[in-house]
């Protein structure tokens, strides 16, 4: 029994049509969570300090102008809001403004990257440099200290209180604020305020660490 070629063109159109459907639904399920592979690639390099990695999923030059405008923000604020009862921190205002680059240097590094991936933003501290996050390397010519010669049993005190509780992990949240802005927002208290990294669509599927918003972010 042959099979006509207009059943076998019947045949074909609607597992042409399906197979096309399908594709389609895969295209926009992997372009919507295209955002969060991306941060998990970036996470995960920053904290391997894989520079290589990093320059896929680092707008450098837009992170830096983002950090340089958030950190002058930020030094406006302190100086409106404080230099009416201190007249010499307008004078260490200043002397912090000129030090917005080298921190901007600082933090648009693959340490800063990762402070801020950690829940780690910049303060606005004149001098201030990234702080040690997970999968920082030693310094160079730096030894790691010989283990400590076992000590004799002896009886264990009795447990006292902690003075202060120890500083719990920031709150984060994900999520689009648009078709092509995704933002990953991190908070360590009710009362603390947030702050948020932008990853910016750059092409289909592909995004960017572009900027940051360090003055309690929405």
């Amino acid at each position: 029994m042959t099979v006509s070629p207009v059943s076998s063109r019947r045949w074909l159109k609607p597992v042409a049509i399906t197979m096309i459907v399908v594709f389609v639904v895969a295209m926009i399920g992997y372009a919507y969570a295209s955002p969060y592979i991306a941060l998990n690639r970036l996470k995960q390099a920053a904290d391997a300090r894989d520079a290589a990695t990093l320059n896929q999923y680092v707008d450098y030059p837009a992170l830096r102008g983002s950090l340089k405008e958030e950190v002058g923000e930020m030094l406006q604020k302190r100086i409106g809001a404080e230099h009416s009862s201190n007249p010499l921190l307008l004078f260490g205002a200043v002397i912090g403004a000129a030090l917005i680059g080298p921190l901007v240097d600082a933090y648009a590094t693959p340490d800063g990257v990762a402070a801020l991936l950690n829940g780690m933003p910049p303060r606005g501290e004149p001098g201030e440099r990234p702080p040690a996050t997970p999968g920082t390397p030693a310094a160079p010519g730096q030894d790691v200290p010989p283990p400590a010669a076992p000590a004799q049993a002896q009886p264990a005190p009795p447990p006292v209180a902690s003075a202060t509780a120890p500083e719990s992990r920031p709150q984060t949240t994900a999520g689009y604020r648009g078709i092509n802005e995704f933002v990953v927002t991190w908070r360590h208290g009710a009362d603390e305020p947030r702050y948020a990294a932008i990853l910016q669509r750059h092409g289909l599927f592909s995004w960017k660490l572009a900027a940051v918003e360090l003055n309690d972010a929405n």
